[in-house]
């Protein structure tokens, strides 16, 4: 049974980073509102479909074969948890409200940067490579990481709504507290990677 008390907290702390992907999304709905954001943000969880279901096919074949690579690839996971948490931590800082609302942008141009930046986005790649592995049940693989990339796309949605919404309705305020959404997020990275450290 997949532990999804750990994983939900975990995961959507992942989801709620203060990454470009989550900026993008607070600038648009800065820029254009929510609505806009969201349509634009639909470009990010199309290209994240391909990248969990190749994902899955190669750490399947990986996973399923060896005990010892599985719990290296927990290990990776967990040790990453908490570098991305650090690297948050330190790296929170104000960013001006100027820059959410410097221009407009276009429905076209907007759904083009968020599926180029997700591509390009290591968050996503290492997330769906060394995190989804250490909830995966072995015995049921696929249906599991089926279970874990919906969870997943969900929560990215609702992380989408909340960084656009937080860009529509205090674009002036909302960039002061980021380095706020930033520390908590790291902390909770870190706290998560560390319970998944400990033995079971």
């Amino acid at each position: 049974m997949i532990d999804w008390i750990i994983f939900l907290p975990a995961c959507f702390a992942l989801n709620m980073a203060c990454g470009p992907s989550n900026l993008l999304a607070m600038t648009h709905g800065a820029k254009s509102g929510v609505p806009f954001a969201q349509k634009a943000a639909i470009a990010r969880l199309i290209v994240f479909v391909p990248m969990i279901a190749a994902s899955a096919l190669g750490l399947g074949l990986l996973l399923t074969a060896s005990e010892v690579v599985y719990g290296i690839a927990k290990f990776i996971g967990a040790a990453y948890l908490i570098w991305l948490g650090i690297s948050l931590w330190r790296s929170a800082k104000t960013l001006k409200s100027e820059e959410f609302l410097d221009k407009s942008v276009s429905m076209k141009n907007a759904f083009r940067t968020e599926a180029l930046l997700a591509i390009s986005n290591p968050k996503a790649i290492l997330t769906f490579a060394a995190f989804f592995p250490q909830f995966v049940i072995i015995d049921a693989y696929w249906q599991s990481y089926a279970m874990l990339g919906a969870a997943f796309l969900i929560m990215e949605a609702i992380a989408i709504f909340a960084y656009a919404l937080g860009g529509s309705v205090a674009s002036t305020f909302a960039a002061d507290k980021i380095p706020v959404f930033q520390r908590v997020s790291g902390a909770m990275m870190c706290l998560f990677g560390t319970l998944l450290l400990m033995p079971s």
